[in-house]
């Protein structure tokens, strides 16, 4: 049998983003690696902050703030995902979602969102971690204008403040 759980706190000041620690696997086309470089160096990290907040057997909780206009690939994860806006909005597809909104992608399901005007706060809960990232944004246009908007928006992402949390 497996160990038995055991009542915790988990605090978010002991949460950890993904960029710093490689919760995420995936293995890109050259075309993948080199253009998420670009992305990488023009600054792509501060347009967005994923912290896992909570990784027990079977529950996984990160809390993610995309701000304005980040430019999320078109990607997919070998677990079911679910998400629960909890300050600004999105759009998924021709659907706006706001505060108090939630999304389910099944897992191996290909998706994307895009932040509104103020950015999205949103919990996104998961059964495993690390997942499989599965990445298919394989063109080089898709890049090229992930760069140009990254580059347009940087400064002002620096300074962004996270979107309020009341309707």
């Amino acid at each position: 049998m497996g160990e038995e759980a055991k009542f915790q706190i988990l605090r978010a000041a002991d949460g950890y983003r993904y960029a710093e620690e490689g919760v995420l696997t995936d293995d890109p086309s050259p075309v993948q690696a080199a253009g998420l470089e670009r992305m990488l160096e023009a600054g792509v990290l501060e347009g967005a902050q994923f912290t896992l907040l909570c990784n027990l057997p079977g529950f996984n909780l990160t809390h993610v703030w995309a701000k304005k206009d980040y430019p999320l690939v078109l990607h997919s994860h070998d677990v079911d995902c679910l998400y629960h806006i909890v300050a600004g909005s999105a759009r998924l597809g021709t659907e706006a979602l706001g505060l108090g909104d939630s999304f389910f992608v099944p897992a191996n399901t290909p998706y994307t969102y895009t932040p509104g005007a103020e950015g999205v706060e949103l919990l996104e809960i998961r059964q495993t971690c690390p997942t499989e990232f599965r990445n298919f944004a394989k063109g080089q246009a898709f890049y090229d204008k992930a760069v140009a908007t990254i580059m347009a928006n940087r400064d002002l992402w620096r300074a962004a403040a996270k979107p309020p949390r009341n309707a």
